[in-house]
């Protein structure tokens, strides 16, 4: 899956699909669309921060460090 020039592996607990997901505007995580593993929140304060923090999330994910649901 490809978000932003974002690419994120299948979830490394049941293959599904990953999910940058926002909340509230200053945080982001990836979240599994199947079983709701995620990785921690990344907090942001400016755009610049949002998108390097996005980054971080999807390296987080690919590297399988998630928190199983």
């Amino acid at each position: 899956m490809q978000t932003n020039d974002i690419i994120l592996e299948e979830c490394p607990m049941c293959r599904g699909n990953g999910v940058v997901q926002h909340e509230g505007g200053w945080n982001v995580q990836v979240e599994c669309a199947d079983c709701g593993s995620h990785t921690v929140f990344v907090e942001y304060a400016s755009e610049a921060e949002k998108a390097e923090a996005e980054q971080k999330v999807a390296m987080l994910w690919n590297i399988g460090k998630v928190i199983k649901a």
